[in-house]
């Protein structure tokens, strides 16, 4: 006793009958299909976020994970790029990282143009 072999599509229509898909026809009677949804814009919109002219200059990172040693790293664009690991360290430099706030050139700049 053998069944009859079944299609891999079982309960839909013999592949022969489909037809491609067409565009469907624009809404104007143009005869040109739609390109995008409604509702969906089409051209990028300008930021509508307004700065007050500040940017970060120098970024502090510190890691202090659960038992393990403690990292810090302090980066700035006048060309400081420091890092430190252990207690002290990164203590030492997250200290000498506040204080090249004040003589850092780049910052140094801004204050003074601010006032």
């Amino acid at each position: 006793m053998s069944t009859p072999p079944r299609s891999p599509l079982e309960g839909h229509p013999p592949t022969s009958r489909l037809r491609l898909a067409e565009p469907a026809p624009a809404v104007s009677g143009s005869g040109a299909p739609k390109v995008v949804a409604e509702g969906v814009p089409t051209a990028v919109r300008p930021d509508q976020q307004t700065g007050d002219g500040r940017y970060p200059v120098a970024w502090l990172t510190i890691t202090a994970p659960r038992g393990a040693t403690p990292t810090a790293t302090s980066i700035c664009q006048c060309g400081r790029n420091l890092f430190a690991a252990g207690h002290r360290k990164a203590l030492a430099l997250i200290a000498d990282h506040t204080d090249h706030k004040t003589r850092c050139p780049l910052r140094a700049d801004q204050e003074g143009a601010a006032a």
